[in-house]
């Protein structure tokens, strides 16, 4: 052939006659054999033509023969084509299986490992309620640094009586009211952590609703001392050195969550023992209370001299509270474990 012609039918023909021609054959071929018959410039529609020249497609016939592969004795198995056969015949165990169906997914390839345990590093609320404490917080020590500054000086250097005294705006207020609500959270996920570790790790609620329970009672307690001490003060002393005093309770309560905050971001997140931080948390409750002796004796009883009747106040108003909490949250835990 000296040109390619566009003409499909043109270079069938001719493809034909030349392949005809070329080889005589018996039997049905192979595209391979009819392919090594055309030149090797042969174009794809003249391998085509070639190839459907040679080759005709026949009808399918399919056996008539019944099935023998079954068991010995037993009688031949039902074709699945068969329009009255039961379902059971046409369903079987594997017949939604995935393995038996590509277009189904098949699962997981290779072997599953162990999931990984849960933390509350790992968990969304306790990361989420942290962060905005440290963002809070940040924010209003940026805000009110002169007055923590006044707090701090009127504490340890206490104002001559006659001299005017600074109010807190309302803004200071709330980011008392914030440092405040700080420490209860801490003190909660401290004894939660406690719990867990002494007590038991198995409850009949969630986790969450614990803290809640816990987080309630602390705020209790702190609600009930500030009522106390409100309360003692205007039986037995001035309005005056009450609210000094009730000033100077809120600043302390402040202090502690302050002090706290970095231990508990220890124990959430770089697995710091329990010990440690028990420890830890002992140490900053005594300071507190130390701090708190020394500013209700010179508030109330520095002039009074009254040794006997400060130490009844102070067991009354500090010491006994704190115990009842320790003693309220311990058997909340108890009630609410699980025991084997």
């Amino acid at each position: 052939m000296t040109t390619q012609l566009a003409d499909s039918s043109v270079v069938s023909e001719e493809t034909v006659q030349s392949v005809s021609t070329y080889k005589t054959h018996s039997g049905q071929l192979t595209p391979k054999e009819i392919l090594s018959w055309l030149p090797a410039n042969a174009t794809p529609a003249q391998q085509d033509s070639a190839i459907q020249a040679h080759i005709k497609p026949g009808k399918i016939h399919y056996s008539s023969r019944p099935d023998t592969l079954h068991l010995p004795g037993h009688k031949p198995g039902k074709s699945l084509m068969t329009v009255s056969l039961p379902t059971y015949y046409k369903e079987s165990f594997f017949s939604k299986s995935p393995l038996f169906h590509p277009e189904l997914p098949g699962g997981r390839l290779g072997v599953a490992g162990d999931p990984v345990p849960y933390t509350l590093a790992s968990d969304n609320l306790i990361t989420g309620v942290l962060l905005g404490c440290f963002v809070l917080a940040t924010l209003a020590f940026s805000k009110s640094q002169r007055f923590i500054y006044r707090q701090v000086k009127d504490f340890f250097f206490a104002p001559r009586i006659g001299t005017t005294t600074i109010t807190e705006t309302s803004t200071e207020v709330r980011y008392q009211m914030f440092f405040v609500l700080q420490t209860c959270l801490l003190l909660t996920i401290n004894f939660f952590f406690f719990t867990r570790t002494f007590v038991s790790d198995t409850f009949t609620i969630d986790q969450f609703k614990i803290m809640g329970v816990n987080l309630g009672v602390v705020v209790a307690y702190y609600v009930f001392k500030f009522v106390a001490y409100w309360f003692t003060g205007w039986v037995f002393f001035d309005s005056k050195k009450t609210e000094q005093w009730l000033k100077s309770f809120i600043f302390l309560v402040s202090t502690e969550g302050v002090l706290l905050f970095p231990v508990v971001l220890l124990l959430v997140y770089f697995d710091l023992p329990i010990q440690s931080t028990f420890i830890y948390t002992a140490f900053v409750i005594i300071l507190v209370k130390i701090l708190s002796f020394y500013k209700s004796y010179s508030i109330f009883f520095k002039r009074i001299g009254a040794i006997l009747q400060f130490i009844l106040y102070f067991c009354a108003l500090e010491i006994m509270p704190l115990a009842a909490l320790w003693g309220a949250l311990i058997m909340i835990s108890n009630y609410l474990k699980i025991n084997f």
